[in-house]
């Protein structure tokens, strides 16, 4: 719990130990992973149903290589998103939290930016094969710009606005 001081700035009222900060830390990564785990596999699986459908086979060929990249993006976004718990395992028992924490963060951010990247692609493509490759290229295009704006410039400046805690 953070707590504002009578001159105004910030104290941690938590009193935790540097062990207790990273288990905290280690668990709240865990929850923002299941999160994201769960709503970039479903992205994957519908992703890897659609060359089965009648309509795919004619895809013209910037359709299917929209569609390869996408695929191929949200199966790298998994990889990277799962990957903490394969870290986990490597650092599990040798006292190491603050370079599990550390890393797995690492890890979340690149698996967000694969995921933000995988769901552009997907939003192409599904523009460009219902409205056209122009719509669908600026549909795509304001959804990265989108994407951007709330996976990174506003947490950035929420990040600039507020001081550090102790």
């Amino acid at each position: 719990m953070v707590s504002h001081n009578s001159d105004g700035g910030r104290q941690d009222d938590r009193h935790e130990s540097r062990d207790q900060r990273l288990d905290r830390n280690w668990t709240e990564l865990l929850q923002e992973l299941r999160v994201t785990q769960t709503g970039v596999q479903i992205l994957a699986g519908f992703l890897l149903t659609l060359p089965f459908q009648a309509r795919f086979a004619g895809l013209p060929p910037f359709e299917r290589g929209i569609y390869l990249v996408t695929v191929l993006l949200s199966c790298v976004a998994t990889i990277l998103l799962v990957a903490p718990v394969a870290v986990h395992r490597a650092l599990f028992r040798r006292h190491e939290k603050d370079r599990l924490v550390d890393a797995a963060d690492r890890l979340a951010r690149a698996g967000l930016g694969a995921l933000g990247l995988s769901l552009t692609g997907v939003v192409t493509l599904v523009f460009s094969v219902v409205l056209g490759r122009w719509e669908g290229i600026v549909a795509g295009s304001a959804l990265l710009v989108a994407i951007v704006a709330f996976w990174v410039v506003i947490p950035l400046r929420l990040r600039r606005v507020l001081p550090p805690a102790p």
